[in-house]
C-alpha cells in the first residue's frame, strides 16, 4: 500500500477524512475478485485496505457488513471508522481499545448506559464525550474529574438539586456554568465567589432582595447589576458610587420611584 495517515496530536480530534488520493495494490487485495469486480469498491476512492480514512469510511458506509472484521485491525484509523458501522454488540469491548481515537469513536456510538467504564478513561476528550452522554444518575463520579472541561460538561447537565455541589469548584469556568443554571433562590451561596465574572452572573440572577448583599462589591459591573435589580430602597447608598454608570442607574431608578410615589 502507498501513502499513510498520521496519528493526531494527543488531545486533538483527528481528521479521519483528510483529502488525499491513496491507491492500494488491488492485485494483492482479497476483495479484487468480488467487491472490485462488482463495483462495490473503487481504487483511490472507496477502499478498505488503503491507509486513507476517507476511503475506508466510504467503503464501510457502502459495505457495512465488513466493519466488524476490522475491529481488531492493526491500523487505529480503520478500527475507529469500523466502530461507526459495526453492530453495537460488537463494539462493547472496545472501551478498552489501546487507542484514544478509537475509544472516542466508541464513546459516541455506544448506548449511554454502556458508557460507565469510560468515566475514568485517560483521554479527556473521551471523558468529555462520556460526560455529555452518560445517564445523569451515573454522573456522580465525574463531578471531581481532574480536567475542568469534563467538570464543565457535567455542570451543564446535572439537575438543579445536585448542581449546588459544584458551586465551589476550583475552576472559574465551571462555576460560571453553575451560576447560570442554579435557581435564583439558591444563588446566595455564590455571592462571595472570588471571580468577578462569576459574581456578575450571580448578581444578574439573584432574587432582588438577595442582590443587595453585593452593594459594595469591588467590581463595578457587579454593582451595576445590583443597581438594576436590588430593591430601590436598598440602592440609595450607591448614589455616590465611584462609577458613573452605577450612579446613573441608581439615580434613574430613584427618580422613577419618586415619580411613581407622587402619582
Amino acid at each position: 500500500m502507498n501513502g499513510g495517515s498520521e496519528k493526531p496530536e494527543p488531545g486533538r480530534r483527528p481528521l479521519l477524512h483528510a483529502v488525499e488520493t491513496t491507491y492500494a495494490d488491488c492485485s494483492a487485495c482479497v476483495h479484487r475478485h468480488s467487491l472490485l469486480a462488482s463495483g462495490r469498491c473503487e481504487p483511490g476512492d472507496v477502499c478498505l485496505v488503503a491507509h486513507s480514512g476517507r476511503q475506508i469510511d466510504r467503503f464501510l458506509r457502502r459495505n457495512p457488513e465488513y466493519a466488524e472484521s476490522c475491529l481488531t485491525d492493526a491500523f487505529w484509523e480503520r478500527r475507529a471508522i469500523a466502530s461507526r458501522y459495526a453492530p453495537i454488540e460488537a463494539i462493547l469491548d472496545m472501551v478498552r481499545d489501546s487507542d484514544e481515537v478509537v475509544r472516542r469513536a466508541v464513546a459516541l456510538r455506544l448506548p449511554p448506559a454502556s458508557l460507565a467504564p469510560l468515566r475514568l478513561d485517560p483521554d479527556r476528550e473521551v471523558r468529555i464525550t462520556v460526560a455529555g452522554r452518560l445517564p445523569i444518575e451515573l454522573l456522580g463520579p465525574m463531578l471531581h474529574d481532574a480536567d475542568y472541561l469534563v467538570r464543565q460538561r457535567v455542570a451543564e447537565r446535572l439537575p438543579h438539586g445536585q448542581l449546588a455541589r459544584m458551586a465551589h469548584d476550583p475552576e472559574r469556568e465551571v462555576r460560571k456554568v453553575v451560576a447560570r443554571r442554579l435557581p435564583p433562590f439558591a444563588l446566595a451561596r455564590m455571592v462571595g465567589d472570588e471571580a468577578p465574572e462569576v459574581r456578575r452572573i450571580v448578581a444578574s440572577r439573584l432574587l432582588p432582595g438577595d442582590a443587595a448583599s453585593l452593594l459594595h462589591d469591588p467590581d463595578w459591573l457587579v454593582r451595576l447589576e445590583v443597581a438594576r435589580r436590588a430593591p430601590v430602597e436598598a440602592i440609595a447608598e450607591l448614589v455616590d458610587d465611584p462609577e458613573a454608570d452605577v450612579r446613573s442607574r441608581v439615580r434613574a431608578r430613584l427618580e422613577g420611584f419618586l415619580l411613581e410615589d407622587e402619582s
